[in-house]
């Protein structure tokens, strides 16, 4: 009697599935909230201070985070093992050049107040600004589409790691294209750490440097600690460690670069609430 093998893939109806999905769809939720808040006080000093384009741009690229984890769940397909990828690679470039810049800028805007590099911060305009964060997301996009036309990651039914199970998995293709999206963010994260970690004892008008470095630290300790992880995970949970990397390192950048700002902004207006009751 021929019996059916079973299939395993990390689904959206199994409890795994179900909590990481929730979580990224509360990180999604989160971020729209906090672009709300910031929208709405977006001329108050807290957000000027805080460079609000790139604030802005950095919230929605945490959101693209959050969402492209969803790709990991469900049945491998040719289009979902293409995309899921893609989009984490550009998706947490985008997050890690806006974090970049804005350590670049602190550490300009310190700058000028010696004596005679007023000038250098011309190089640091919001156009500049700009420019940078697109220059260094389209060199990930570059090496996306090298490594989807060269080799590009399939769906493949695995029978390898049980007799009685079809495990559905996406293998990478190519290890060095992988390797390089994995590097390249690695990259900018350490050069943002070490330029925040070298601006970490600048004035208190000037200590953006240290929540970026605190967030820059969590997001490298996660990363560091994916890659044993996510070579010894088998079949489904590979696809769950590297979720739960995503989902961590969002969370981390999201609170320490955001929640300082938006505990000052709503105990503001939590006080005025108060004050105006008490005149009430």
């Amino acid at each position: 009697l021929c019996i059916p093998k079973g299939v395993e893939f990390l689904s959206y109806q199994e409890s795994l599935g179900i909590s990481l999905m929730t979580a990224s769809l509360l990180g999604a939720l989160i971020c729209a909230v906090v672009l709300g808040i910031f929208t709405r006080y977006r001329n108050t000093p807290v957000v000027k201070a805080n460079n609000s384009e790139l604030s802005f741009l950095l919230l929605l690229s945490l959101k693209l985070c959050f969402l492209c984890s969803l790709l990991f769940i469900g049945r491998p397909r040719l289009w979902t093992c293409q995309l899921r990828h893609a989009a984490f690679g550009i998706s947490f470039v985008l997050c890690v050049s806006c974090i970049l810049v804005k350590t670049m800028v602190v550490l300009a805007v310190f700058r000028t107040s010696k004596p005679g590099a007023k000038a250098s911060l011309k190089w640091f305009g919001a156009g500049q600004q700009r420019g940078t964060v697109l220059v260094l997301t389209s060199f990930q996009a570059a090496i996306c589409t090298a490594w989807l036309v060269s080799a590009s990651p399939t769906p493949h039914k695995n029978t390898r790691y049980h007799n009685d199970k079809i495990v559905y998995e996406c293998v990478v293709g190519s290890v060095a294209g992988f390797g390089a999206l994995l590097g390249y963010i690695g990259l900018l994260a350490f050069l943002s750490f070490l330029l925040a970690f070298l601006a970490r004892n600048l004035p208190d008008n000037f200590n953006e440097a240290k929540f970026i470095t605190f967030s820059m630290l969590i997001f490298c300790a996660v990363w560091i600690s994916f890659v044993p992880a996510y070579i010894s995970s088998p079949g489904k949970y590979a696809d769950a460690v590297e979720i739960f990397a995503i989902l961590a390192s969002s969370f981390g950048l999201l609170v320490a670069l955001f929640g300082p700002k938006c505990y000052i902004i709503l105990l503001r207006l939590l006080i005025y609430f108060i004050c105006l009751c008490v005149w009430l």
